[in-house]
């Protein structure tokens, strides 16, 4: 089992900031070393909102995973990452794994699993823990010891809500008997967890694992959120090694039917999305997630200079239809800088070109008159990453086979647009989150331009739009405050 120092690792990282490479991210959250991936536990508590994530602070690989930790109160400003929770035991010796955060009786609790591996046979517990003043969080009681009966050791990612006055809990599993993906429902009883079984849906076979899932209310609809493993690609959707999305209906918890439920929807069709968790606050669903990919790491050259991986910016969800919508959270107006602004409005024109800044928001209104087809370019030099919409099809493809590092490729799907086509752009050092359609759909996507240029914005249009209008701003970085007290 490594050894792990808090103070000297958070010593290590004060001294990392800012963050100056060319690939490193203005507003997304990421370390300057080391490896993260699912951001956990989630929560708002005594005004603040916090963030814990994923972290192998000793490495760029999927090993040695703590809990990293900030702060903020306004999602601009930031507290220092931190490490908070690490393997220091014999329950969770071979990694801290994902897990959500909750206020109890005034205090923060965290709720995480254990991962343990014995003579090839892994032990997955789920513990409980509180965060304490200097940051860290205390390991407290585990509430069960290993998986169930008729599930394998594959069964993590504890996620806590509440109904009927009472508190369950949901876990990723795999099933014994078949080897697919399943997820399991727990409630809390005067004599401890009690499992109540499997949450079932009319998904059938959908892939060996589910992996972080959550359980959202709307209104009388419960959506839930899940990580499937193992699915074949199609060619609108499922294109990337694993998916994250959903699925909309109603939960009963008595017999745990999940009943006239939609079909499951991704969440985001970009090629790095993945293990997102929603917590709710003052009444909104807001989302992060890990922008990156499971056993892809090649695709990834940040790795050769010592770390790895962002996390997206905040979302909103809302629910219309069976369907989730997602956008910024209204709080990443801030970093709009004063004085930055720039207006489009063109009417009959088929090109636009104009220089972005080092980071940018751009929103788009095209109104596409007798374009059948409309392509928005970022150019880094000679290299492109491509978004082109097909009228007649109502294909959106996202194409970055016109850069040369990292990893490159198309994604393709389904996207209604009939006149007007809107697209709204976070273009940082290498991250991009993509919303169309006022958030109809997402796409988040990392790319590594060789060279440290400015990325110039292109649309193209087969034939002249109606009208092309919209707002380009500078985007501020985000504002870390010191070290965690």
């Amino acid at each position: 089992m490594e050894s792990f120092d808090k103070k000297k690792l958070d010593a290590k990282l004060s001294a990392a900031f800012p963050m100056t490479h060319r690939w490193h991210n203005r507003f997304h959250l990421e370390m300057p070393f080391g490896l993260i991936n699912d951001p956990n536990g989630l929560c708002r508590y005594e005004g603040e909102y916090h963030v814990f994530f994923q972290w192998n602070p000793l490495g760029c690989v999927h090993k040695n995973k703590c809990w990293a930790h900030v702060r903020t109160r306004d999602f601009v400003q930031y507290t220092l990452p931190e490490l908070s929770l690490w393997p220091d035991d014999v329950h969770d010796k071979d990694g801290c794994y994902s897990g959500c955060a909750e206020e109890e009786d005034g205090r923060l609790r965290v709720l995480y699993t254990c991962n343990r591996k014995e003579g090839g046979r892994r032990i997955p517990a789920q513990r409980f823990g509180t965060l304490q003043a200097d940051g860290s969080i205390r390991k407290d009681e585990i509430i069960l010891p290993d998986h169930p009966a008729g599930t394998t050791g594959h069964f993590r990612d504890p996620f806590l809500f509440s109904r009927r006055g009472r508190r369950y809990l949901l876990l990723g599993a795999q099933r014994a008997r078949d080897e697919k993906g399943t997820a399991l429902v727990y409630e809390e009883t005067g004599q401890g967890w009690q499992e109540l079984g499997e949450i079932h849906t009319r998904l059938g076979d959908f892939g060996y694992m589910w992996e972080c899932p959550n359980l959202l209310r709307f209104g009388s609809y419960d959506v839930l959120l899940f990580c499937p493993q193992g699915l074949e690609s199609r060619k609108f959707d499922r294109q990337n090694r694993y998916q994250a999305g959903y699925i909309a209906g109603h939960l009963s918890l008595d017999s745990l039917d999940m009943v006239s439920h939609t079909k499951f929807q991704e969440l985001d069709h970009g090629f790095d999305f993945y293990a997102p968790q929603v917590f709710e606050s003052e009444g909104r669903h807001i989302l992060i997630g890990w922008m990156g990919m499971p056993d892809c790491d090649d695709a990834y050259p940040t790795r050769e200079e010592g770390w790895m991986y962002s996390l997206t910016m905040p979302r909103e969800l809302r629910l219309r239809q069976g369907h989730l919508y997602s956008r910024p959270v209204r709080e990443m107006k801030d970093l709009r800088i004063r004085d930055s602004l720039r207006e489009l409005d063109l009417v009959q024109t088929d090109h636009l070109s104009q220089p972005l800044a080092e980071g940018a928001e751009v929103l788009l209104t095209m109104e596409l008159g007798d374009a059948s087809s409309v392509t928005v370019t970022l150019a880094y030099g000679l290299e492109k990453l491509c978004f082109c919409y097909d009228r007649q099809r109502q294909v959106m493809t996202i194409d970055r086979n016109g850069m040369h590092r990292g990893g490159r490729g198309i994604r393709r799907f389904k996207l209604f647009a009939d006149q007007t086509l809107s697209l709204q752009l976070f273009v940082d050092r290498s991250a991009v989150e993509a919303f169309f359609q006022h958030g109809e759909e997402a796409a988040s996507l990392l790319v590594f331009p060789d060279k440290h240029i400015l990325p110039e914005l292109q649309i193209s249009a087969d034939a002249p739009l109606a009208s092309l209008s919209g707002n380009i701003w500078e985007l501020d970085a985000f504002r870390y405050l010191g070290r965690p007290v």
